[in-house]
């Protein structure tokens, strides 16, 4: 747990307090729900809540102080305890997180993508393992929040910090890459996730490229340049950062040749220089052998031989909801359900078709924040699920239903579009058979699991 000095937060914070002297924080939270003796709890705002409304709970329940904003009403604030006052409480927490991070003179690796970038996060941080506790971020915690909070969590005995960092808008990774401050960046991937924020292909590219506008002198980015919207990525650089690239199709610093999807694992021959050596991941899917290179040559930028990143690989660690593979009643259940974008829909279709014999039934549902271009990857799609030739799609949502279209187009005959989870649950039970595979992909918002959860 951070220890924080309250001088140490007035400086990076700039906050109006009501204490004169010194004081240890033992620990910096922002749920009430987590409050214990000693600790900061700084009351963040959103839309839906208000964290000052609990700053007086959190000092009865314990709490040393609390933040909250200036324009704090006068009936949140505590009677007792210390009280910071800044202008903005989210803006404070990141200077505190930094804070924290600055004590450490350890590599933090920063990792950003349209898709693939908690794989390569959970990757990175097992290839990472034999240099000791390795401090990452937890599931995909990779927003305003989630990466302080990160941050936050790396202790004495950390040796690395693997970050993953997401991005809504042009100026986000650059905004939080300021207090992650990493050393080594890696972009796996852009697509059209998020184009409707952004408007086009370059716009996201050139948002992702933050991530290498960020890398110091003397610190290192790691391209996958199958991608053709980041091959242009390293004129970003800053002079005397080291670029490393990798990919599956292109001359790079690492390529994976023989790529061997099998039931439980996926197997490679890392060519890097003419050296060749051979790989097994414990995840399925070509993109995930892409994903693993990443995360071998930040592991090889730090020293460590290709044995010892071989080792770690038998320890990751995968977050939730990542084709997660579970045998129920006879069936084959994927569980990939936390997010979707059209790559990792294409992906995680080829993966299965690949690998799973027998019958495959498709469980699909919206891709979000695809905006004009909604219609049209959604389709995409449904043509994919056919050409793979799945034996029966279910879909979800008002954009699901292009999925069918396009399934329906490209000669698929089995095909059910439902309107709720309870809907696709049923459909599912009336179609399965003994013997079946069943894939769930789609966008987080849409709650995939719970349809899981029904059958």
């Amino acid at each position: 747990m951070p220890k924080i000095g309250l001088n140490e937060i007035l400086k990076v914070t700039g906050a109006e307090v009501n204490f004169a002297g010194e004081k240890i924080f033992e620990d910096i939270v922002t749920d009430s729900r987590k409050i214990s003796d000693g600790v900061l709890f700084v009351a963040l705002k959103g839309e839906n809540f208000n964290g000052e409304n609990f700053a007086k709970d959190a000092i009865e329940k314990g709490a040393a102080g609390v933040v909250v904003g200036k324009n704090c009403s006068p009936e949140n604030l505590p009677v007792e305890g210390i009280v910071f006052k800044v202008d903005d409480t989210l803006t404070a927490y990141q200077q505190i997180a930094g804070l924290h991070r600055d004590k450490f003179k350890i590599p933090v690796v920063g990792i950003t993508g349209s898709n693939g970038k908690t794989t390569t996060k959970d990757l990175t941080a097992a290839a990472l393992s034999g240099l000791g506790k390795i401090q990452k971020t937890a599931a995909n915690f990779n927003n305003e929040i989630g990466v302080p909070l990160t941050l936050l969590g790396i202790e004495e005995n950390c040796r690395a910090a693997v970050v993953e960092i997401g991005m809504r808008g042009r100026g986000q990774i650059e905004s939080l890459a300021e207090f992650v401050k990493p050393n080594i960046g890696i972009v796996t991937t852009v697509n059209e996730t998020h184009i409707e924020i952004l408007g086009s292909l370059e716009n996201i590219a050139r948002a992702k490229a933050e991530m290498v506008e960020a890398i110091p002198s003397g610190g290192i980015v790691i391209l996958n340049i199958d991608n053709p919207h980041i091959r242009d990525m390293k004129k970003y650089a800053a002079p005397g950062v080291k670029i490393l690239t990798y990919a599956l199709e292109n001359p790079a610093d690492f390529v994976a040749e023989n790529i061997s999807v099998g039931n439980t694992s996926t197997k490679f021959t890392l060519n890097c220089g003419g050296e060749k050596i051979d790989f097994e991941i414990p995840l399925l899917g070509r993109h995930n052998a892409s994903n693993a290179l990443a995360a071998i040559a930040a592991g090889k930028s730090l020293g460590l031989s290709f044995e010892e990143i071989q080792a770690g690989f038998k320890n990751l660690a995968v977050s939730k909801m990542r084709f997660e593979v579970s045998e129920k009643d006879g069936l084959t259940i994927i569980n990939d359900a936390y997010n979707a974008g059209p790559a990792s829909m294409a992906a995680s279709i080829k993966t299965v078709a690949e690998v799973y014999k027998g019958r495959k039934i498709a469980v699909l549902g919206d891709m979000l924040e695809l905006g004009d271009f909604a219609e049209k990857l959604h389709r995409e799609v449904g043509r994919e699920v056919a050409e793979n030739n799945f034996d029966i799609l279910i879909t979800l949502g008002e954009l699901g239903k292009f999925i069918a279209e396009g399934a329906k187009d490209s000669g698929l005959k089995n095909i059910f579009t439902t309107a709720d989870h309870d809907a696709a649950a049923k459909k599912i039970l009336e179609v399965a058979e003994k013997g079946d595979t069943i894939l769930f992909k789609a966008s987080h918002g849409m709650h995939m699991e719970k349809i899981i959860e029904k059958i």
